[in-house]
Protein backbone atom coordinates (compact mmCIF):
# COMPACT_ATOMS: atom_id res chain seq x y z
CA UNK A 1 0.00 0.00 0.00
CA UNK A 2 2.92 2.37 0.88
CA UNK A 3 3.70 2.12 -2.54
CA UNK A 4 0.79 3.00 -4.49
CA UNK A 5 0.92 6.37 -2.04
CA UNK A 6 4.82 6.81 -3.22
CA UNK A 7 3.59 6.34 -7.09
CA UNK A 8 0.48 8.66 -6.25
CA UNK A 9 2.79 11.42 -5.30
CA UNK A 10 5.22 11.42 -7.61
CA UNK A 11 2.17 11.56 -10.14
CA UNK A 12 0.83 14.55 -8.39
CA UNK A 13 4.33 16.14 -8.37
CA UNK A 14 4.91 15.10 -12.23
CA UNK A 15 1.66 16.36 -13.50
CA UNK A 16 2.25 19.57 -11.23
CA UNK A 17 5.76 19.96 -12.52
CA UNK A 18 4.53 19.61 -16.13
CA UNK A 19 1.66 22.07 -15.82
CA UNK A 20 4.70 24.54 -14.19
CA UNK A 21 6.79 24.32 -16.91
CA UNK A 22 3.82 24.99 -19.40
CA UNK A 23 3.34 27.89 -17.35
CA UNK A 24 6.86 29.28 -17.87
CA UNK A 25 7.63 28.36 -21.36
CA UNK A 26 4.02 28.30 -23.05
CA UNK A 27 5.16 24.68 -25.00
CA UNK A 28 1.76 22.76 -24.94
CA UNK A 29 4.19 19.69 -25.09
CA UNK A 30 4.23 19.99 -21.33
CA UNK A 31 0.84 20.33 -21.16
CA UNK A 32 -0.18 17.49 -23.29
CA UNK A 33 2.02 15.26 -21.16
CA UNK A 34 0.63 16.49 -17.95
CA UNK A 35 -2.72 15.57 -20.07
CA UNK A 36 -2.01 12.31 -20.55
CA UNK A 37 -0.35 11.14 -17.26
CA UNK A 38 -3.62 12.10 -15.90
CA UNK A 39 -5.77 10.23 -17.90
CA UNK A 40 -3.30 7.06 -17.64
CA UNK A 41 -3.11 7.63 -13.60
CA UNK A 42 -6.86 8.04 -13.64
CA UNK A 43 -7.56 4.63 -15.05
CA UNK A 44 -5.28 3.02 -13.20
CA UNK A 45 -6.45 3.91 -9.71
CA UNK A 46 -9.94 3.01 -10.95
CA UNK A 47 -8.87 -0.31 -11.52
CA UNK A 48 -7.18 -0.75 -8.57
CA UNK A 49 -10.00 0.97 -6.84
CA UNK A 50 -11.91 -2.19 -8.77
CA UNK A 51 -9.42 -5.28 -7.33
CA UNK A 52 -10.43 -4.00 -3.80
CA UNK A 53 -13.78 -3.65 -4.39
CA UNK A 54 -13.96 -6.93 -5.81
CA UNK A 55 -11.81 -8.47 -2.75
CA UNK A 56 -14.08 -6.85 -0.47
CA UNK A 57 -16.99 -8.13 -2.17
CA UNK A 58 -16.10 -11.57 -3.29
CA UNK A 59 -15.97 -14.20 -0.83
CA UNK A 60 -13.83 -16.94 -2.36
CA UNK A 61 -13.83 -20.13 -0.08
CA UNK A 62 -10.58 -21.71 0.79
Amino acid sequence: MWLLRLLAVLTVLTIAGGVVLFLFTRDTRYLQFSWRLFRYSLVVALLVFALMIIERVAVIPV
